[in-house]
């Protein structure tokens, strides 16, 4: 683990701070191509490049996997997994039923006499999920991605995911209600999802984790649909005090760099001894030392981290001072793997800093509004005279017009 001094080493913490989010820029061209060519030859690209990148015989029969094999594969998981992903589908249905009842508000009211103006909230209709698979599994993701869409109201959600799907995921789509899954994956099946092939209709909003060539295919598609966010590599933060146990420091920071050789992981500590007892080498790790907690939280606020721990005294008093975090878990016994899978909350996290703008993956992800403006002949003629005025100073006269014309003798 490197250990830096805040007082020391200024120039290494602000060098750790900028990272910027990943962006692939020398990936463009290549992911262009796939993504062109599978809006072109739709499902024959799909099975070329799943032969080249997967070493997969992908065809008409095998890509879409039936509602009966989704259904089936619920008999074939192991029963302490499947009791395991009930649970945690409980908590994390609640949790976003609780965020539903919070942001599914449409209002109107009447902000001058005969003018009326509010928001309706509607669900996006279509959502792709995209579930990373081939040589790792992971059901927590179809959790994650497709719970808020289905509490939201999504009607039709999609999952993609590497050939061989396993039984787990498939068990997953099950339990969630996943109305399709295809059995594709890498930049072809963000193609296939934006653009639509034969086989796969085409949907409105594409979310989930992915390697750098699928951040960088959803990046590129953005605009023909949304997306979630474009990830960078996996990270987290801790901030400590002399009461922190260093053994849970190590197993959280060693859990976090499972997940990618890239990931971040940073100790900012107040206990100028407690990196030497961490047991964590290697370039993912950095501690940083400062004299004070609130120095801690000026470091942890310009890292903006995905994850963030407090294993501090008083630790929610801590967490009441953090602005920017994906995911806040505090105290001792609050590790981010409880909140990878069953704690509740989302585990799809800004990252590379963009915590400082951005928010998980929610229930309002899922849901968008449309303005509604109704107004009456008395309020058009109480306003008159402001939108002409301004149409005017535009040069926009048709725009005068059209108000004008209203009030001809």
């Amino acid at each position: 683990m490197k250990i830096i001094d805040y007082f020391e080493d200024a120039a290494e913490i602000e060098r750790i701070v900028s990272l910027g989010s990943q962006r692939f820029p020398e990936l463009s061209d290549v992911v262009a191509s796939i993504i062109d060519e599978v809006r072109k030859d739709g499902d024959t690209a799909l099975f070329k490049f799943t032969e080249k990148f997967d070493d997969f015989q992908l065809n008409k029969q095998n890509l879409t996997v039936s509602s009966k094999e989704i259904e089936d594969s619920l008999k074939k998981v192991d029963e302490k997994f499947f009791k395991a992903l009930k649970h945690a589908q409980k908590n994390i249905k609640k949790f976003h039923e609780k965020q539903f009842e919070k942001v599914n508000l449409s209002w109107d009211e009447e902000i001058e006499s005969g003018v009326l103006v509010g928001e309706r909230v509607n669900p996006i209709d279509s959502v792709g999920c995209y579930v990373p698979g081939g040589r790792a599994s992971y059901p927590s993701t179809v959790l994650m991605n497709c719970i808020p869409a289905k509490v939201a109201g999504v009607e039709r959600i999609v999952v993609v995911s590497p050939p061989p799907i396993s039984p787990e995921v498939r068990a997953a789509c099950s339990l969630v209600g996943v109305d399709e899954l295809y059995c594709v994956g890498g930049a072809q099946a963000i193609g296939a999802l934006a653009w639509g092939t034969e086989s796969i209709q085409s949907v409105s909003k594409i979310v989930g984790p992915g390697n750098k060539y699928v951040m960088a295919a959803k990046t590129l598609v953005y605009g023909k649909v949304d997306i979630d966010m474009s990830a960078g590599p996996s990270e987290i933060a801790i901030i400590a005090d002399e009461t922190a146990n260093p053994e849970f420091i190590t197993a959280d920071l060693l859990a976090q760099a499972e997940h990618d050789p890239d990931a971040r992981c940073i100790l900012v500590t107040t206990e100028k001894n407690l990196p030497r007892k961490v047991d964590a080498d290697g370039k993912q790790f950095t501690a940083i030392t400062v004299d004070s907690i609130d120095r801690a939280i000026e470091v942890v606020d310009g890292l903006a981290p995905e994850h963030l721990e407090i294993m501090t005294r008083n630790a929610k008093d801590v967490a009441k001072k953090i602005k920017n975090a994906g995911a806040i878990f505090v105290g001792h016994y609050s590790p981010v793997a409880a909140g990878d899978y069953a704690s509740g909350g989302n585990h799809v996290l800004p990252t590379a800093g963009s915590a400082r703008y951005a928010s998980p993956l929610s229930v309002r992800d899922f849901l968008k509004t449309t303005q509604i403006t109704r107004i009456e002949k008395e309020g058009l003629e109480n306003l008159k005279e402001i939108i002409e005025a301004l149409a005017e100073a535009e040069g926009l006269v048709k725009h005068k017009e059209s108000i004008s014309v209203r009030f001809k003798d």
